[in-house]
């Protein structure tokens, strides 16, 4: 018998297979998982692939010295759909694998949510780059998110970008129904009524809607002197049906960012756009120009600060862990140092409070000629 477990090793290793061993406290093998849910198909893929080539890129980096206790990162990267039920299966998945060590996404604050509580039954930590709902961290101690929040950036825009910037009293305003966009419609409805905005109309639509007319008609018919979109991937699709309608009125959209796709799929219906976002590849950082050049040229599309708060995200995880004693790699280790950290990436100080996420400030951006240009800086919210 035993003569016969040896030839069967040895065919086995002669046929590229390997013995792999690993536990939940990471002691064991060379590499170190980590998770990744992302929306790689559907609306929000744009986005899903960013996530993957943005985390990537970290590892790349992170492995080419050394990686972290002479041991290598590698992704375990999911497709979640930006579907909510797909994203928790395919959490419950990771999480029931002691190799993963903390997972990363998903994209949508209602996926992150969805995850929680498998999160914090499993006890391994997931850091969003971009869930921004107020309500996502705080679920659970094993929640993170470092893209900001909309209990800050929804009110930034009412007093900063429509009412004072724009200086307009009659918004209009269309939103994605989900935990996302009723969040955001809600806490900007909140500042709006402060600074004295008037939201003469609001609709709402589901995830994958692809006709708006009948909304566009409801919003028009309420005579706003501007219209808000609060979205990310459907964002294209709307302008375009507001100029295909024949309605030449200024257009901003609170989600998206500096999406490039947006640029293309919209041509010139999206000139004169306003946005806010909490970060921007300056052309005057040499830095941040390598990057975003040698991210477009693996992705096929210029990054918005999604793929770059993903990229953060590894590095966060890396920096977890290399605080970790080198026997001591655990999911729990890894969550306090995480909590305790006080990092610097390439969005700017990561440094999480107490509920798990950061606070963010914000700039105005706006498409010109086909471009984003800054309009206002970061400091524009203190003058």
């Amino acid at each position: 018998m035993k003569k016969l477990i040896v030839v069967l090793t040895a065919v086995l290793l002669c046929a590229g297979f390997t013995w792999a061993t690993g536990s939940s406290d990471g002691a064991a093998g060379d590499v170190i998982e980590l998770g990744v849910l992302a929306p790689l198909t559907g609306t929000n893929a744009e986005y899903g692939k960013g996530f993957q080539v943005g985390g990537q890129m970290a590892v790349d980096e992170i492995n080419a010295k050394g990686g972290v206790h002479g041991r290598k990162l590698t992704l375990v990267i999911k497709d979640s759909k930006g579907d909510q039920k797909e994203s928790s299966d395919l959490a419950r998945q990771l999480a029931d694998d002691d190799k993963i060590l903390a997972i990363i996404g998903d994209f949508t604050s209602g996926c992150c949510m969805a995850n929680a509580p498998i999160v914090d039954e499993a006890g391994i930590v997931q850091l969003s780059p971009t869930a921004s709902n107020p309500t996502y961290a705080g679920m659970s101690d094993w929640c993170f998110s470092i893209m900001g929040r909309q209990d800050g950036e929804a009110p930034f825009f009412a007093r900063y970008i429509l009412n004072k910037y724009m200086g307009v009293k009659k918004v209009g305003v269309i939103y994605i129904n989900s935990d996302w966009g009723i969040s955001a419609f809600d806490n900007f409805k909140k500042e709006a009524s402060a600074v004295g905005l008037d939201i003469v109309a609001n609709v709402s639509y589901v995830q994958d809607e692809k006709d708006f007319s009948s909304l566009i008609t409801r919003l028009r018919s309420a005579r706003p002197d501007v219209v808000l979109i609060m979205d990310q991937g459907a964002v294209p699709q709307v302008i375009n049906q507001i100029r295909a309608a024949g309605w030449n009125i200024p257009l901003t959209t609170l989600g998206p960012g500096t999406s490039e796709q947006l640029i293309n799929l919209t041509k010139e219906n999206s000139e004169g756009l306003l946005l806010s976002t909490p970060f921007f590849f300056d052309p005057a950082d040499p830095k941040l120009t390598a990057w975003k050049n040698e991210f477009t040229k693996k992705a096929g599309f210029q990054p918005t600060v999604h793929p770059a708060c993903a990229y953060d995200c590894v590095y966060l995880m890396a920096d977890a862990i290399a605080r970790c004693a080198p026997d001591k790699i655990t999911r729990k280790a890894i969550r306090d140092n995480l909590a305790s950290g006080n990092f610097t990436g390439i969005t700017g100080p990561l440094k999480f409070n107490p509920a798990g996420d950061i606070t963010r400030v914000y700039m105005i951006c706006a498409v010109e000629k086909g471009q984003y240009v800054v309009k206002a800086g970061f400091d524009y919210s203190k003058k």
